[in-house]
């Protein structure tokens, strides 16, 4: 059974910084991408970035790009999101989620691409 599950959301003001953690057990890790999404109150689930199960491969989506650095340790079965610069409009919960299948990849994500999801962590950005 996978397993993922974040850390290091919280309250942050706009223009600071942030780091997200996903922990992953249960599955190949190293054999799938990894992703983060994210979803505002009222709003859908939107891709924020996703790396490839090696590492080689990251795609971002337009918004966070340039802010946010998503790296992986395929040795320690964890995922990391640096967040940067944050703003506002960056305020929502953010999950961590696997591929649906190994060895998969998009350069934009959408859920349907996704295997599992974690629980979920909330980041806020106060103006």
């Amino acid at each position: 059974q996978v397993q993922l599950v974040e850390s290091g959301g919280g309250l942050v003001q706009a223009g600071g910084s942030l780091r997200l953690s996903c922990a992953a057990s249960g599955l190949s890790f190293r054999s799938y991408a990894m992703t983060w999404f994210r979803q505002a109150p009222g709003k859908e689930r939107e891709f924020v970035a996703a790396i490839s199960w090696s590492g080689s491969s990251t795609s971002y989506a337009d918004s966070v790009k340039g802010r946010f650095t998503i790296s992986r340790n395929n040795e320690k079965n964890t995922m990391s999101l640096q967040m940067s610069s944050l703003k506002p409009e960056d305020t929502a919960v953010y999950y961590c989620a696997t591929s649906r299948d190994s060895f998969l990849w998009r350069w934009l994500w959408n859920p349907v691409d996704v295997g599992s999801w974690g629980q979920g962590t909330q980041v806020t950005v106060s103006s």
